[in-house]
């Protein structure tokens, strides 16, 4: 099959992105992104340490961006002008790397976007030449505008993030799926397997998830189970699931031809 995940033009066979935050030790996330099978990887800047604290550990080590696509994301930022601040900074620490995942929260609470943020700090980035991959509510209307700024990929939550509480609005994602022509990633709330397949069913390019695989009680299994249920939901996709038909029967067997009918 060459049904491939584009981002800017680069073509990945994986469709489910993962974070890397919240294991016990490096050798676990290493682990859980083998089993999931994630091409494409995110790592907190303000967080997590790729080169800007030397003689602590270093994720790069674990993670080669020879075999990964690095994503350096803006988590915990909660203006625009941290979020640019931050990423320049990851962009300097990774020789120039301009592929980015914007998030600007609206409080610590929630984890909300706070979308009027997330535009000026999107609008900046992508004239500064970053290819950016956005976390936003999943409003179609400010979907299409964050797409109209040039950014690469939307990626609207499909419930707060950490929460687990999967998909509470397959419509809105609909909605944006039918509109944005760029890539939808689901972004924050999967909690299990069932909810990346939903996604994937909506019809979205692709999910990106961290506690739902980091807070299993066997991390690398849920790992390997997300990677099984983004393959089989975009395979549904694909194929076309039959149309629902209420209070019409229609049995497996036809009864026409039976004997004594």
């Amino acid at each position: 099959m060459n049904d491939f995940l584009n981002i800017a033009g680069r073509h990945y066979r994986s469709r489910l992105l993962a974070g890397t935050g919240k294991y016990k030790d490096f050798a676990q996330t290493r682990a859980a992104l083998d089993a999931c099978g994630a091409e494409i990887v995110t790592v907190a800047i303000r967080r997590t340490n790729i080169g800007q604290h030397p003689g602590e550990p270093n994720l790069l080590d674990v993670l080669p961006p020879d075999r990964f696509t690095i994503l350096p994301n803006t988590a915990g930022c909660f203006t625009a002008d941290e979020a640019v601040r931050t990423l320049r900074l990851a962009r300097e620490l990774l020789d120039g790397h301009a592929l980015v995942k914007l998030e600007v929260l609206g409080d610590p609470g929630s984890l909300y976007p706070n979308m009027p943020e997330t535009l000026k700090a999107a609008e900046t980035l992508v004239r500064e030449g970053f290819t950016v991959m956005v976390y936003c509510a999943d409003d179609p209307i400010q979907a299409k505008m964050l797409e109209d700024l040039g950014c690469a990929a939307i990626m609207p939550l499909a419930s707060l993030i950490g929460s687990g509480m999967g998909i509470l609005n397959p419509w809105n994602l609909a909605l944006i799926v039918e509109r944005i022509q760029a890539p939808v990633i689901v972004d924050a709330g999967v909690g299990t397997a069932s909810d990346a397949a939903i996604a994937m069913e909506l019809g979205c390019d692709g999910v990106l998830m961290n506690s739902a695989i980091a807070h299993a009680r066997e991390p690398v299994r849920m790992a390997g189970a997300m990677k099984k249920a983004v393959e089989a939901g975009r395979e549904a996709f694909l194929a076309g699931r039959m149309a629902k038909r209420p209070y019409a029967a229609d049995p497996s067997s036809p009864r026409a031809g039976l004997i004594g009918s």
